[in-house]
């Protein structure tokens, strides 16, 4: 590894792990992602995992992406996921990123239309199915947490509709820790200068991803998402989120159609049970370049 400098700008250059690596970018409303098939062999050491995905998720000098999805084979499920995200952490569940992940499974012939994926948030079941000629999946995405020491937050009790940076917070935990604000506006809401507040207080030891909900006569959602250190187009856990403590409050019912900036999701209940339907899509794929071996790591 060397490091040279520039003017105003220090270049880390190194060479890329694994020149030559199979991927395939998939997006679920917008969120999108690099896709590394490791069901046959590892493509990418774990201890480089994480300065892969720093690498590969950056827009202008890698792929671009929400963040990096490694499929492999799973000794509890069909398969299993890891996310890593464009800082290097891994997220425990990504409710955008399974449907690609079933989606990229399904075509690949490695699935039926119902199957289990392993996560860090536990064993996610799926169906998979075909409408008019566009990929939807159905995630059942478990029983959301609203007690503080599963989400995680400080504290005793449920987290609802606590003060916190002129906000009335609510807090869930949907495979990872959420918080969820409505408001009135969303359109001139100033998401990225607001949210990283929430984001990163100290009420939450592990962080959360921020959502804005407006209810009326669209539930609409936007989300400032943890690890990303933005806003991305959707967010599927986030959605879920949204709906749950709309639900616990009263102001919806078990199905919730949610409109992201990126498209549509629903949302339904059985019981306290949650399941997203959503779509995901191929978006082209590739194989990287022996001359991808470098990356602009800091300004300064």
């Amino acid at each position: 590894m060397k490091l040279k400098e520039t003017t105003g700008i220090r270049e880390l250059v190194r060479p890329l792990h694994n020149p030559g690596i199979p991927f395939t970018k998939l997006q679920g409303n917008g969120n999108d992602f690099i896709l590394i098939d490791e069901h046959d062999r590892v493509a990418v050491a774990d201890s480089l995992k994480p300065s892969f995905a720093v690498q590969c998720c950056h827009r202008n000098f890698g792929i671009g992406a929400d963040g990096v999805l490694f499929l492999s084979l799973s000794d509890h499920a069909d398969l299993r996921m890891r996310l890593f995200q464009p800082d290097g952490s891994e997220a425990e569940m990504c409710g955008n990123g399974v449907r690609c992940l079933a989606k990229y499974a399904w075509n690949s012939g490695m699935v039926g239309e119902s199957f289990e994926v392993e996560t860090l948030a536990g064993i996610i079941p799926l169906k998979v199915r075909d409408i008019g000629g566009d990929f939807w999946a159905r995630v059942d995405m478990g029983v959301p947490c609203f007690d503080r020491k599963g989400i995680p937050a400080i504290g005793e009790g449920e987290f609802l509709m606590e003060p916190l940076e002129g906000f009335e917070v609510s807090a869930v935990n949907t495979g990872v820790p959420h918080a969820v604000i409505f408001v009135d506006d969303l359109l001139d809401l100033p998401v990225e200068e607001v949210a990283p507040h929430i984001r990163h207080s100290s009420l939450f030891p592990e962080g959360a991803n921020v959502n804005f909900v407006r209810v009326a006569d669209t539930f609409q959602v936007r989300t400032f998402e943890r690890g990303i250190e933005g806003e991305t187009l959707s967010c599927g856990t986030g959605s879920v989120a949204s709906a749950a403590v709309a639900r616990r409050m009263g102001m919806v019912g078990d199905e919730v159609f949610v409109e992201t900036r990126g498209g549509p999701l629903l949302i339904a209940f059985e019981g306290e049970r949650a399941f997203m339907d959503g779509p995901a899509a191929t978006v082209y794929s590739g194989l990287l370049s022996d001359e991808f071996h470098w990356d602009i790591s800091q300004v300064i």
